[in-house]
């Protein structure tokens, strides 16, 4: 996955070329994310590149962004039940330190995690992980994606 997309991150979804879309939802994309180092990793990205905070969106689409996480995050939670015995949970955080848009972590926890990193935040393990090809989303996670995707599909027909 190469190309500017990572720069402008929300501007390639809206116009269909962010390679990581999972799922066009009510107030933002959820997307699978770039490492995979527990499997399942996504985050939801508002669909107005400007919006900085939570706190920037009108009531509705507030509880719009915040009903998508929910989506998400309980996709993710279905997909790894389904493909990994061993899965726990899943955390979902809105931080906005690092990005200047506003998204949220969905982050699989897992039993084969090591007993150091059990409870703690996914942001503590080493900065290897972080960088490490064997995490980087690639073909390898398509079956991943499409068990997320499907499972998003799912909970909207659902309501």
């Amino acid at each position: 996955m190469t190309g500017d997309w990572r720069t402008h991150r929300i501007g390639t979804a809206l116009r269909g070329e962010n390679p990581t879309v999972l799922r066009r939802l009510t107030a933002g994309f959820a997307v699978i994310g770039d490492v995979q180092f527990l499997p399942g990793y996504s985050v939801l990205l508002v669909d107005e590149p400007d919006v900085q905070r939570l706190s920037d969106l009108p009531r509705v689409k507030r509880l719009s962004f915040l009903s998508d996480m929910d989506q998400l995050g309980e996709a993710v939670e279905r997909a790894c039940r389904r493909l990994d015995p061993a899965f726990r949970r899943v955390n979902l955080e809105i931080l906005g330190n690092t990005d200047p848009f506003l998204h949220a972590h969905v982050w699989p926890r897992f039993e084969w995690e090591p007993a150091d990193m059990v409870g703690a935040p996914v942001w503590l393990y080493p900065r290897e992980r972080w960088s490490d090809e064997q995490f980087r989303l690639g073909p390898q996670h398509g079956a991943l994606r499409e068990a997320i995707g499907s499972e998003l599909d799912r909970l909207r027909s659902e309501t």
